[in-house]
């Protein structure tokens, strides 16, 4: 049997890597311009192929990216195109590849991993955990849309897609310093993540949709992007696919809108963070609809202390942390979390903006836990309480759980809207 080889896939290999994403993914293959998309896609990221010989078998990608933290962003390795020949499965090929990319994290200097899972099952032996969770609603458009606030009665403008970064790119930014678990989008991101012309997933849907909300020639004070869709009897889906708003009055008005559009009976809405204001503004619950809970972006914390130092924190606090990492030997051990409040804070604590200085220690821990369960509490979304009495955490001092929970804690849940 030939020996695996993890290696860089030159450009060369680039449609036998597209190929194998295919075969692998049980896909007909892309064609025309979607095949070229995924190839520009590939170009931009770093690629990891296993090699059996000559052969390659195993596809690994990574968008060099930016994620939002509390408190900031920092770089984040965005794992896709995840494929595994099928005739060598269960040959050590995916370990292989994630052994690699945890080497090329560390020398690119990239603390976070994060990806978007096909198979729940595969990821967490990884030391990825869901670090965001989304909801799902369906709204009743039949009738106009209840509110129990007034809605923000700025005009409404219709933006073509083309020219909707241009528009609404700072104002997603601007979300993007409220929330952690938000992907930088340059103008590429946006054309061939956000806004590209057909849906990857469903070929009846229609081109993309943006209005804004605003005073005339003001910046925006929202947006919101969909696709709409229509049946044979004439009854109209839209899909909305993101609502940003600077106001619960912006957002009011943003959902009345889309629930109002003609012909459009049901408004489908993906992937909406937990803590929308939707779910309180609304005066008809039965009208919105939670169809759906799931997680959303799952993270891995490649360096320990990078991860912990590289975001901002809430409450003071002292800890001794036990982190167990089967995957990258070094994250292993104890550290000392420290988060007191600096010169320029003084004794004023206001609850945000805390920074930490983490140290390896050998005194003895207040909590134990994996890689894993201390990604799924990093960006805040997460209480460490709730996984100590599921058992995944182990806390030798009383309400250490708890401290790690205040300190950790965020006013906006984490929330992820681009899949990738």
């Amino acid at each position: 049997m030939t020996v695996l080889e993890f290696r860089t896939i030159p450009a060369a290999h680039l449609d036998r890597a597209l190929d194998l994403h295919y075969l692998a993914f049980l896909d007909k293959g892309a064609e025309g311009e979607l095949r070229k998309m995924h190839r520009e896609i590939l170009e931009r990221c770093d690629l990891i192929g296993g090699y059996e010989g000559d052969q390659l078998v195993g596809l690994l990608a990574a968008h060099r990216m930016q994620l939002s933290v509390p408190g900031g962003e920092l770089a984040c390795a965005g794992v896709t195109f995840v494929s595994v020949a099928p005739t060598h499965r269960r040959r050590g090929v995916l370990s292989g590849m994630v052994a690699e990319l945890w080497r090329r994290c560390a020398a690119a200097g990239q603390p976070l991993a994060a990806l978007w899972v096909s198979e729940a099952g595969i990821y967490g032996r990884f030391g990825f955990d869901p670090a965001t969770r989304s909801y799902s609603f369906v709204i009743d458009a039949d009738h106009p849309l209840d509110l129990r606030i007034a809605p923000d009665e700025r005009p409404l403008r219709l933006v073509d897609a083309d020219e909707a970064p241009g528009v609404i790119g700072a104002l997603h930014r601007r979300a993007r310093e409220e929330r952690a678990g938000r992907v930088s989008r340059d103008d590429f991101w946006w054309r061939t993540h956000v806004l590209r012309e057909e849906d990857e997933d469903d070929d009846d849907l229609s081109a993309p949709r943006v209005v804004t909300i605003g005073d005339p020639g003001a910046p925006p004070a929202g947006y919101v992007f969909y696709r709409t869709q229509s049946d044979d009897e004439g009854r109209g889906t839209l899909h909305v696919r993101e609502l940003e708003a600077e106001s619960p009055a912006v957002a009011a008005a943003l959902w009345r809108y889309v629930a109002s559009v003609d012909l459009v009976n049901r408004v489908k809405a993906w992937g909406r963070p937990l803590d929308d204001p939707l779910l309180r503004f609304a005066g008809d619950r039965d009208q919105v609809e939670v169809s759906q809970e799931f997680p959303a972006l799952w993270l891995r914390l490649v360096d320990v202390p990078g991860a912990l130092t590289g975001r901002t924190w809430s409450a003071p606090v002292d800890l001794v942390l036990e982190v167990t990492d089967a995957g990258v030997e070094a994250n292993a051990g104890r550290y000392r979390l420290t988060v007191e409040p600096g010169p320029e804070q003084g004794r004023q604590v206001d609850g945000a903006g805390l920074t930490a200085h983490v140290a390896r220690t050998e005194e003895a821990p207040d909590l134990t836990l994996d890689v894993r369960e201390l990604a799924a509490c990093y960006l805040g979304g997460h209480d460490p309480a709730e996984l100590v009495r599921a058992g995944l955490v182990t806390e030798h001092t009383p309400g250490a759980a708890d401290r790690l929970g205040a300190t950790s804690r965020t006013a906006l849940l984490p929330h992820t809207t681009d899949e990738f």
